[in-house]
């Protein structure tokens, strides 16, 4: 039988899987004392400012936090002069911030799976988490110099970042979070995606895989099935969080081999309420069946190992098991539950 790791690579190279990739079990997240300090690390149903001035809230019974930018309290009150406002949090933190992350790390078995840093928000959400959504996209038309000064910022940031995290765990992966549209739409166009977006993440995806990693994984529940080919261009192995409005099976037969496709099962249609085991086989088969084993990974949309309401997601993952079982005659099991990384781990950890 082959590891998550090996089966994940077979997937993803148009080899010989023998079973499905189940949803995140090919992938370790590691966080660290940098963007934990940078995120704020909210707790559900409360609220807090983050590393970058941000207010953030996370109520009980959504999928996740998201930042507060009433003019009261949105952080650059004038794009133009960003550099009066933003002000990024520490890169450089002392050692024993890192202990208890190092240690977490050593923990891996890296010969099952890859080991990655949780990465976000990403730029274009580090954009209206700092402006606000409605001016943010009014910034990039009125305000072009200046948006993209406050990109290049934000980049340079990140692969501070990346340098700190390569060097205290030595990664092989990375799982990077930014949403990029709604449902239906992408939130730019794709030209003005392409001039603003994709030289941050040329630079930013390009230096982790000069740094040895093998593996890029990025987020984005959303519509952007335009963007594709950016994300190629861009590096990306692994699109995590595609939604069925995408058309998946159309894109893993239209681009299976130059990128993969991790999703397929909406949140909104099994995360629910009143969500039952029978309604979340259907999904997993329907998806299973339309986009095969080959550059296609099933699982829900979530941005890591978890649901919003409880079992859900490893109720998904025995599902998964259950297709696997009927395609290939496997008979193991994923063991693939939440990460409690994702628990929120206490800040004081970080200090």
């Amino acid at each position: 039988m082959l590891t998550k790791k090996q089966n994940l690579r077979e997937t993803i190279r148009g080899g010989k899987p023998d079973r499905f990739v189940n949803q995140y079990e090919y992938i370790a997240q590691v966080f660290d004392p940098v963007i934990l300090n940078a995120l704020g690390n909210c707790p559900k149903g409360g609220s807090c400012i983050n590393g970058w001035g941000v207010t953030i809230q996370y109520p009980n019974y959504v999928p996740g936090p998201f930042p507060d930018t009433s003019p009261e309290k949105v952080v650059v009150k004038d794009v133009a002069s960003w550099r009066d406002y933003v002000k990024a949090p520490p890169t450089k933190l002392p050692e024993e911030a890192w202990a208890p992350f190092i240690a977490q790390a050593e923990a891996v078995d890296r010969n099952e799976v890859f080991l990655a840093p949780f990465v976000a928000p990403g730029i274009f959400e580090k954009l209206h988490y700092l402006i606000g959504m409605e001016e943010a996209m009014m910034a990039f038309y009125e305000e072009p110099e200046a948006m993209a000064e406050l990109i290049d910022y934000l980049a340079d940031w990140e692969i501070e970042h990346a340098k700190e995290y390569i060097r205290h765990i030595h990664p092989d992966a990375l799982f990077h979070h930014d949403d990029w549209g709604s449902q239906k739409s992408t939130f730019l166009s794709p030209s003005m995606f392409e001039e603003f977006i994709v030289p941050a993440y040329k630079k930013i995806y390009g230096f982790w895989k000069d740094n040895g990693i093998e593996l890029i994984v990025h987020h984005s529940d959303s519509y952007a099935a335009t963007l594709v080919p950016y994300m190629i261009d861009m590096g990306i192995d692994i699109w995590q969080g595609v939604m069925s409005t995408n058309d998946v099976p159309s894109l893993v037969k239209q681009y299976g081999g130059k990128i993969s496709f991790h999703g397929g099962i909406d949140n909104g249609k099994v995360d629910r309420v009143d969500w039952t085991e029978e309604k979340i086989m259907k999904e997993v088969r329907e998806v299973c069946e339309a986009c095969g084993s080959l550059y296609f990974i099933p699982g829900t949309t979530m941005g890591g190992p978890e649901s919003t309401y409880q079992n859900v997601y490893e109720t998904t993952s025995a599902c998964i098991d259950k297709m696997s079982f009927e395609k290939f005659g496997y008979e193991g099991s994923s063991g693939n539950v939440s990460n409690p990384l994702f628990a929120r781990i206490d800040r004081e950890s970080a200090k």
